[in-house]
């Protein structure tokens, strides 16, 4: 009754199974990102969103304070 358990706790064996068990949830999650047709077509267009915008208020803090914001939320001191 407990053979799969010993068979399974042999480092050979864990491997495999997790690696099956790793790709098969990518496989699951690519085919639920790409098979919806809205879903998709929304994932597309996020690829025009710009990763660095140089102009614009984006990158400043709302008080204006000199101080830029880097974009998640920490400021950054001018000087550096």
């Amino acid at each position: 009754m407990l053979e799969w358990l010993a068979w399974f706790t042999r480092l050979d064996n864990s491997k495999v199974l997790a690696l099956l068990l790793f790709f098969f949830t990518f496989c699951a999650i690519l085919l639920y990102v790409y098979t919806g047709r809205e879903r998709s077509r929304r994932l597309e267009s996020y690829k025009y969103i710009p990763l660095n915008e140089d102009g614009g208020t984006a990158g400043r803090t709302p008080a204006g304070d000199g101080v830029s914001n880097d974009g998640r939320g920490r400021a950054q001191d001018p000087q550096e």
